[in-house]
């Protein structure tokens, strides 16, 4: 019996045997065509997949880039660059790549995109994570190329999707296969955000040191690229400690790159330090230029031919005639003087001029534009009183034949008539606008407009007949005589005006009584400190715009001949 049984087992064992004997040779005989199939198979998904990305290709079309990426502001300047302020829905400036630094664009590559120059315009690794995190729900995921950050940023939405990311790698090659390197990292820096409300390398450049792009050092340029990281939190560098330090650390490693890639030698990389930066936010005084602003944007539409909207989205610079460090200085003289109280307001306006060119130096109308847009310099009816004296009995040409019947001038038609006389009789037409640029190309720049308003010798019959009522002897500048005239309209005005070949500058101050209830506001009397603000800011103007040597450092400020 058991012999039987262990025959049988025998048998069963010696049958699975055979049968997995005659599987393995089997198998072993159709293997090549199992794995031919396999292959077939994944050649044709191969294909497939390869077929339809060069459809999608070949249907993907470069999207023109979005309005608002094409949308300028136009930034005003002073006489020596300073940056003045901007109008325009957007703060962006368009700079052809020419106007880059070589250091800065290499600055942007070693902190964005290193490869770019050798790319094809994507980033597969980055491209798989953000189809990883899309799919999965996880964290956003960046790190795309220059190339792909400048389609995100200026021809598609910020949406975070797999078919966007797709169709951002799709136009990506294409854009790289289409246009140049050049033509791309132009585009980019023209457009990407750097924090503090600044589109573009330009305004970035501005709004971070007060220079153009052109003009920034390799240290600048390595900053900037630093920040295009995380514009929001670094805009603030320089005026938090916490992120000035976390910016140093990646400037560091961005001038590191530089260096490893021989875009700066070791010797500009020793010699590299952290820049300055402009203090953000902004203080006061940005209220207080948009008077300057104001004028000066008129008149370059004007000069232009075309309206001011159209002129503020233009990506135009507007280089004033402008002393920012002068008007400052005027404008924290009255804020000093304090003259104001709640129920008497004093208005103070000054004006300088340069005879013969008519370039307005200063022009200063109001303390605060937000409480107060009205221009008392341009606008400003200021009664004479006694300031008109020296006219009355002077022939005078267009535009200043009614001055002498005028009974309230403004500061900037008083401040032309003795501007006048110190050109001996030749008129110049104030202007505020020096030059006006686009793209790096100029497009006006100012020529004097003058014509004569009065006899050439009108000047010194105006001179002897001040020193015949009792001036002191003029003081004497490089330039010639220096002459002064204090007048006003009893204590209710006060004019004070200094003149010669270089400049003419008049202060003009009223005091007003604000309205209360159904009373209007009225005249005011100026409190006893008028005279001595008028007299100040008359000189530190003259001063700082046409420093001495004179004969003598405060001469008195001329007769007054007031009417009481």
């Amino acid at each position: 019996m058991r012999a039987a049984v262990r025959g049988a087992a025998a048998a069963v064992r010696a049958g699975l045997v055979r049968r997995v004997r005659a599987r393995r040779r089997r198998v072993r005989r159709t293997r090549g065509r199992r794995l031919r199939r396999v292959l077939a198979v994944l050649l044709a998904l191969l294909l497939a997949v390869a077929g339809a990305a060069v459809v999608a290709y070949e249907m993907t079309d470069i999207p023109r880039p979005h309005p608002e990426t094409a949308m300028q502001s136009t930034v005003f300047v002073d006489s020596h660059g300073e940056y003045l302020g901007r109008r325009g829905p957007v703060d962006r400036q368009q700079v052809p790549l020419s106007q880059v630094p070589r250091h800065v664009q290499e600055a942007v590559i070693a902190a964005e995109n290193r490869s770019f120059r050798t790319d094809t315009g994507i980033a597969p690794t980055a491209i798989a994570r953000a189809a990883l995190a899309a799919v999965t729900g996880g964290a956003r995921q960046g790190g795309s190329t220059i190339t792909q950050q400048y389609v995100k940023n200026a021809l598609l939405s910020p949406e975070q999707s797999l078919s966007r990311k797709a169709r951002e790698a799709l136009i990506a090659v294409k854009l790289d296969r289409t246009r140049s390197k050049d033509e791309i990292l132009e585009g980019y820096l023209n457009t990407v955000y750097f924090g503090r409300g600044a589109a573009g390398i330009q305004a970035a450049a501005r709004n971070y040191f007060g220079v153009d792009a052109k003009d920034l050092t390799v240290s600048q340029g390595a900053a900037l690229a630093g920040i295009v990281n995380i514009p929001s939190y670094y805009e603030k560098a320089g005026s938090d400690p916490e992120v000035t330090a976390t910016l140093t650390d990646r400037w560091e490693w961005v001038l590191d790159a530089m260096a490893d890639s021989g875009a700066v030698t070791a010797a500009q990389r020793s010699a590299a330090r952290f820049p300055a930066f402009r203090f953000y936010p902004p203080g006061g005084t940005d209220g207080q230029r948009q008077y300057l602003i104001d004028v000066a944007s008129a008149e370059a539409a004007d000069r232009l031919g075309i309206t001011q909207d159209e002129l503020a989205r233009g990506g135009y610079t507007v280089r004033t005639t402008f002393d920012l460090t002068a008007q400052n200085a005027a404008a924290e003289l009255v804020e000093d003087a304090g003259l104001s109280r709640k129920d008497l307001q004093i208005h103070t306006a000054v004006v300088a001029l340069v005879p013969g060119d008519g370039a307005v130096r200063v022009l200063y109308g109001g303390a605060d534009y937000a409480r107060q847009p009205f221009n008392d310099a341009l606008d400003g009816a200021v009664e004479a009183g006694t300031a008109l004296g020296p006219f009355t009995e002077t022939k005078l040409g267009a535009p200043l034949t009614d001055l002498p019947r005028s009974t309230a001038p403004t500061p900037m038609e008083l401040a032309s008539a003795w501007a006048t006389v110190a050109d001996r009789g030749t008129y110049a037409e104030p202007y505020t606008v020096a030059r006006i640029t686009r793209g790096g190309r100029t497009v006006h720049r100012a020529e004097p407009r003058t014509r004569t308003a009065m006899e050439p010798f009108a000047g010194d019959v105006i001179a002897k007949r001040l020193y015949s009522e009792g001036m002191d002897e003029p003081a004497v500048s490089m330039a010639g005589s220096l002459g002064s005239h204090t007048g006003g309209a009893g204590t209710r005005t006060r004019w004070e005006t200094t003149y010669d070949g270089r400049l003419a500058v008049t202060v003009a101050l009223f005091a007003q009584e604000p309205a209360r209830g159904e009373r209007k506001a009225r005249p005011g009397r100026l409190p006893s400190g008028a005279s001595g603000l008028a007299f100040r800011v008359n000189w530190d103007v003259r001063d700082r715009l046409t420093p001495g040597p004179w004969k003598t450092a405060e001469p008195a400020p001329g007769p007054t001949n007031e009417v009481h």
